[in-house]
């Protein structure tokens, strides 16, 4: 049994929120300016989404190591 692409959409935009925050956390740690952290953090977080989805959509198809 495989995810539908709407399950898939959802991991992958609860993933990226946890990912996103860890990226402004350490990008603001790093740097010290929220604005310039809060760029990282916004630009990176569509760009994750779109590819975990895909990346989820392509091992849906393969078959190696499903039960």
């Amino acid at each position: 049994m495989s995810d539908t692409p709407v399950r898939s959409l959802a991991k992958a935009v609860s993933w990226r929120v946890t990912g996103t925050v860890d990226t402004f956390v350490i990008s603001w740690a790093i740097t010290g300016q929220v604005l310039l952290a809060s760029g990282i953090a916004l630009t990176e977080i569509a760009t994750k989404i779109c590819l975990f989805w895909a990346h989820e959509r392509v091992w849906n198809r393969i078959d190696w190591g499903r039960n």
